[in-house]
């Protein structure tokens, strides 16, 4: 080695001894960097795995709170590893979860059963509102040079267009759902359908046009799709909530999905893609459940049909009213009851009461079920739900597939506030609104007893000639008033 290379190795060792402080510090910073990068993508993994377990566990009654409890875990993961993965600080991630925390714990207190519908229909909405906000943050800050631009501008689009329809739509469908005035009637013009299809063409052309990350056409593109929620959600009637709630359910995960792509997230893709997919697949059961299509729902208006009978046509002369004194000496001796609950109930908060009645029953050794419509109430699982709080057991729930065949062999089924489920006109009659709907048989059972208010129409707007059968009992009032007076007559027989 001469001279010169010599020189040049000892002023090389002597600027490693001057930097090794600085050496060590970067190296520690990429080593570090790369370790909670690796963390974080960990934690997002495990949030995913709790994701598909909490959807598998809600596809049974018996699972479906710890389901929810996993959801929420990993939902909770996957936040708390974002935010620390971005540098937010401890005390404001504390303070995230405590003012949450307690707006849960609020709502869970004071909402009502009856008025869980809305509450979905809102969390849709919060969930279409963020997924906008997740991805206009996005467009003002500018295309990232981690990102394929041209991706992240088509998902910025995508995300702004579903999740503002998602938004406005589920804000509509809780105020229809709340029975508020302005929402109560579906509400549509002459050319509505068309109206329709040029802003969804807008707003797929707004979209296509964010591929060159300009930005400037994502305001117009969010205000054209709340327009378009609104006037895709107005139309509808309140008994086709449940299969909008779902569909809404369904747009709010494909927002989230594609606010993903735009901020590079994958657990969030992942979950967004699940709510997605599972409330698509929950919207063909309950369109399945009513037998009407998907377009037909969103595009047609549910009414009664312009030759059908009148009220006073099917019910003169022919309702038999009962008292609770009557029913406790019907049921007397029999072998086997089913239950139909429906919105009524819930609007009477008499699930308890229902359980108690149940239980006098099965006292006396009477065989207890429950038949449960998809569409019974006003989202799907409302009657589960429902029943689960009164604590029924999870076996005696039948579904209408499982329990309609065996009517025939039921002593006497107990409707409680249930009317469109159970209408046998959508099996004699095709020019009904519900012909065709699949309704749970009640009508094949030996006796027949209808708990309601009156005799009003369901959602349809439609008569029920079982109120006027041969075989049917009519005891009016309210639901939780005429179970209680049934039960004091039970027992005092």
């Amino acid at each position: 080695m001469n001279k010169n290379q010599l020189a040049v190795l000892e002023n090389f060792i002597l600027f490693a001894k001057a930097n090794t402080t600085e050496l060590e510090k970067a190296a520690t910073e990429v080593v570090g960097s790369a370790g909670r990068e690796q963390l974080a993508q960990i934690g997002y993994l495990v949030a995913a795995v709790l994701f598909i377990l909490g959807i598998k566990g809600m596809t049974h009654p018996r699972t479906a709170v710890r389901g929810n409890l996993l959801g929420a875990v990993g939902m909770f993961l996957a936040v708390l590893v974002t935010l620390l993965q971005q540098g937010v600080s401890l005390p404001v991630v504390l303070s995230g979860i405590i003012v949450g925390s307690a707006g849960g714990m609020v709502l869970a207190k004071r909402v009502q059963m009856t008025q869980m519908p809305q509450l979905v229909a809102l969390f849709n909405a919060f969930g279409g509102i963020a997924s906008v906000l997740v991805a206009g943050a996005e467009v003002l800050k500018g295309p990232s040079p981690e990102t394929d631009g041209v991706v992240a501008g088509f998902a910025a689009g995508i995300a702004g267009l579903i999740g503002a329809v998602t938004f406005s739509g589920s804000m509509v469908a809780a105020g229809k759902l709340q029975e508020l005035p302005q929402f109560k009637k579906p509400w549509s013009f002459d050319g509505l359908q068309i109206t329709n299809l040029v802003l969804l063409c807008v707003g797929l052309l707004l979209v296509f046009m964010m591929v060159d990350n300009s930005g400037w056409e994502y305001f117009p593109l969010v205000l054209l799709a709340l327009l378009l929620g609104v006037l895709l959600t107005l139309p509808i009637g309140g008994a086709d909530m449940p299969v909008v709630i779902a569909l809404l359910n369904s747009y709010s995960g494909l927002a989230a999905a594609a606010a993903g792509f735009v901020i590079s997230n994958n657990v969030l893709i992942i979950a967004g893609s699940l709510v997605g997919a599972s409330g698509l697949i929950l919207t063909s059961i309950m369109c399945k459940a009513m037998n009407r299509s998907l377009s037909n729902v969103l595009f047609a208006k549910m009414g009664p049909a312009a030759e059908g009978p009148a009220a006073d046509e099917v019910y003169e002369g022919k309702i038999k009213r009962t008292s609770p004194e009557e029913l406790a000496m019907l049921l007397d001796g029999v072998q086997r009851v089913v239950i139909v609950p429906g919105y009524g109930l819930a609007v009477a908060q008499a699930q308890h009461i229902v359980r108690d009645l149940a239980n006098l029953l099965e006292a006396d050794g009477v065989t207890v079920e429950y038949a449960i419509h998809p569409v019974a109430g006003r989202m799907p699982g409302h009657m589960n739900v429902l029943l689960a709080e009164a604590d029924v057991p999870y076996e005696q729930l039948k579904e209408m597939d499982e329990i309609n065949p065996t009517f025939s062999q039921c002593d006497v089924a107990i409707v409680i506030g249930a009317n469109d489920v159970v209408n046998p006109v959508a099996n004699t009659d095709p020019t009904s609104p519900i012909a065709g709907m699949p309704i749970l048989d009640v009508s094949e059972a030996r006796t027949v007893i209808v708990i309601k208010r009156s005799l009003s129409p369901g959602f349809a707007g439609i008569p029920n000639p079982l109120f006027a059968a041969d075989n049917c009992l009519m005891l009016f009032g309210d639901g939780k008033k005429a179970l209680t007076e049934l039960v004091s007559a039970i027992k005092e027989g």
